[in-house]
């Protein structure tokens, strides 16, 4: 019996590793979506990570005719009001890069004492069902943010958020700490535990 296919909604080659990587536990075929074609463009206009999550899935699931998960994430800083929030991919401007988005962070946090950097990282996780049924899953991780990046690991705000019960940052840390701790892998563990009872269903 051949395993379901879905398709990953996203065309960031980090995320896609991560979520290969995290969902590896789960019998369905993990499908980029330049195996299917030419995708459309999604405008993750949506005033939360989940539905920015909802809205790429069901496009892609609409798109491609076959199951889609997407994950929204991003970085909320205290100091900043919750900025750079559903904007963190494009804080420094539409195509900007990881590295100038961390720059603008840091410059943003200048001088604020390290008591007061206190961050997170939140993740919303969506699979999208052909039959327009749903299922989705959020993550949290606390920490703070450094004074300057280091660690070569990882990617987006990986180099400057110190995780709660770690001192050193994503970056630093490496990718099976990562796995452990962050707001993705929390996510995507509890969306794996939904896929599980769907897939032992039968569906799709």
């Amino acid at each position: 019996m051949s395993r379901p296919r879905i398709v990953i909604a996203t065309t960031n080659r980090g995320k896609i590793r991560e979520i290969r990587e995290l969902c590896a536990g789960i019998p369905v075929a993990w499908v980029a979506m330049t195996e299917v074609g030419t995708p459309p463009v999604v405008v993750e206009d949506g005033p939360t990570f989940r539905e920015n999550a909802r809205l790429k899935a069901e496009t892609i699931a609409r798109w491609s005719g076959l199951p889609a998960l997407a994950e929204d994430s991003g970085l909320e800083v205290d100091a900043l009001g919750g900025a750079p929030g559903v904007c963190s991919a494009r804080f420094a401007g539409p195509n900007a890069s990881d590295a100038a988005n961390v720059a603008l962070l840091l410059a943003r946090l200048e001088g604020v004492p390290p008591e007061k950097r206190t961050a997170r990282f939140w993740a919303a996780a969506v699979v999208w069902w052909p039959d327009g049924q749903v299922d989705e899953a959020e993550g949290v991780c606390e920490g703070r943010i450094a004074r300057a990046p280091a660690g070569t690991s990882g990617f987006g705000y990986d180099p400057v958020f110190i995780p709660r019960t770690e001192n050193a940052t994503f970056a630093e840390l490496g990718t099976e700490v990562k796995n452990r701790l962050s707001h993705r892998a929390q996510a995507l563990r509890r969306l794996q535990l939904l896929l599980l009872k769907r897939i032992g269903a039968g569906h799709p």
